[in-house]
């Protein structure tokens, strides 16, 4: 297998696609990224040349924030928007969702799974 940036990246798949597999590089990046270094993005990981390979990783290195920097980045970013008390802090700070979406109903994935709230039984009149 071959490793860019610390990842070992899938040899049997075309290359754009086992680039998706570094944490920060999606469809577009890994396109942009073999476009730069004129490759074939047909081109299956295990045919690429270590030249080539080299040539990937450079770009990748110096273009683009990957793997433990940009989980690093996000986790600042959100240390920060709860150290200033903002709403999107304290909607991180909840576990709700923080882009305005709607939770009455559809934010089982943040909120968890349903705490069911015991009703009152109704008093039977004789």
């Amino acid at each position: 297998m071959p490793r860019i940036a610390g990842v070992d990246i899938p040899d049997n798949k075309p290359i754009r696609i086992s680039l998706r597999y570094i944490y920060g590089i999606g469809p577009t990046n890994a396109a942009a990224i073999l476009k730069e270094a004129n490759i074939d993005g047909q081109t299956r990981a295990n045919k690429i040349t270590e030249e080539q390979l080299a040539l990937i990783a450079g770009i990748i290195d110096n273009n683009h924030i990957v793997e433990g920097a940009l989980r690093r980045q996000t986790a600042q970013n959100i240390t920060r928007l709860r150290d200033v008390r903002c709403y999107r802090g304290d909607r991180h700070r909840r576990g709700l969702p923080v882009r305005g979406q709607r939770t009455k109903t559809n934010a089982r994935t943040r909120k968890g799974r349903r705490k069911t709230v015991a009703t009152k039984k109704a008093v039977k009149a004789k």
